[in-house]
């Protein structure tokens, strides 16, 4: 597969579009949540024509059936909507918000084995919530339009902070299906995917013990400990810092050292476009190649979120640049290696100023692949599969 920092980088302009730079209230998802890049838009397709067979499976060992709760919300042709029970597109609405404030999209498991139900043409996220129903609150938008409010569960006053609970990402529409499981925001729930069509794919799958190691692999770093919270859920660092949980300097040596490395000596990035070849200049990293990209240096806050002076424009030039250099940065591989992106996953993280959140949420998984920040789709390390002609999905939680 195509590693999708080298596709259109649709994804990057929306990942903050559910509140990936707000710590104080629950987010308001204004555009598809983490959409995927590398998609064509089928908003001309009709919903119920096209729909794709998906199937709960509750394999996690400490919540029956009836704990479960699952909620399909997402976007679909520029308006806000979600999945009923029976499978049908419905528009979100204010009046959809009970006499407590919030909304009851839940969809029930049944009563055992596997639930089976029906996705339509939309691009957003599946939710579970084990023990515990989510508190999704629907509220008017900047421009009056209905808009829901999305958990936020990094933030310690978000309604939901206290349900364990956690979600995968899709686009579908007539290009196919485009999925992942994500960490981006925070780790809660292990759970899987698997895609089936032209090709029969999986994603997500733990090692055994795979969630627990992971909460103790954060646990033992000093800098990210505080990101562990309780045994519901890990926080990506870069929330931790909005939080005042996380060193807001962190990466700056490490930042320090990649701008003194390349003010005397070339950094190559190649991407779809061509070879770009830069170095410092003037305090910008500037590179030269299929079209002039240059980038200011970045904050530790830039770096964890892959944005700010490494935002990623779809441009086909700047924007993957950008992405590999924050991949680089992240897997601390940029000193080491001039030539990017770097593909041996053995030289990821082995330096003690890294992303350890990351490291831990690789190291999870069974086939290595995570999406443990926002440009870990950089050579094809992103727990993401694509088909172009779906005709399941099934979504597992796994054991904890």
């Amino acid at each position: 597969m195509t590693p999708r920092h080298q596709h259109r980088l649709g994804r990057r302009k929306l990942l903050f579009a559910l509140g990936g730079a707000t710590v104080a209230a629950p987010a308001v998802a204004a555009l598809a949540p983490h959409a995927l890049a590398g998609t064509t838009d089928g908003a001309d397709a009709p919903a119920a024509a096209a729909a794709l067979p998906l199937t709960i499976v509750n394999d996690s060992g400490s919540f029956g059936n009836a704990s479960v709760h699952v909620y399909i919300v997402g976007n679909q042709d520029g308006r806000q909507v979600r999945v009923t029970p029976d499978g049908a597109l419905a528009p979100i609405a204010l009046s959809d918000n009970g006499a407590d404030g919030y909304t009851d999209y839940a969809i029930g498991l049944t009563g055992s084995g596997e639930t089976r139900l029906s996705l339509p043409y939309m691009s957003g996220r599946i939710y579970v919530a084990l023990g515990q129903k989510l508190k999704l609150k629907v509220v008017t938008d900047g421009n009056g339009d209905p808009a829901l409010q999305y958990p936020a569960g990094w933030v310690a006053s978000d309604p939901n902070h206290a349900v364990l609970h956690d979600c995968a990402e899709f686009t579908y529409n007539s290009a196919g299906m485009f999925c992942n499981t994500t960490m981006v925001d925070m780790f809660s729930v292990p759970l899987s995917i698997r895609l089936t069509g032209a090709k029969d794919q999986t994603t997500g799958t733990l090692r055994p013990s795979g969630r627990a190691d992971a909460f103790a692999a954060v646990r033992r770093i000093e800098e990210f400990a505080p990101l562990v919270v309780d045994d519901t859920r890990v926080i990506a660092p870069g929330h931790g810092l909005d939080a005042g949980l996380f060193p807001k300097d962190y990466f700056a040596p490490s930042i320090d050292e990649v701008w003194s490395a390349y003010t005397g000596n070339d950094l190559t990035v190649t991407t779809n476009a061509g070879a770009f070849t830069g170095r410092v200049r003037g305090e910008r990293l500037t590179f030269e190649g299929p079209a002039p990209v240059s980038f200011a240096k970045p904050s530790t806050r830039d770096v964890l979120f892959c944005d700010g002076n490494l935002a990623a424009p779809n441009d086909g030039t700047t924007g993957p640049v950008a992405a590999v250099l924050g991949a680089g940065f992240n897997r601390s591989t940029l000193l080491s290696a001039p030539a990017q992106p770097t593909t041996d996953a053995a030289s990821f993280y082995r330096t003690a100023l890294t992303n350890h959140y990351a490291k831990a949420m690789h190291a999870a998984t069974e086939d290595g692949k995570a999406y443990g920040f926002a440009f870990d789709d950089v050579a094809d390390f992103a727990s993401y599969i694509q088909d172009t002609a779906p005709t399941g999905i099934r979504l597992t939680l796994t054991p904890f």
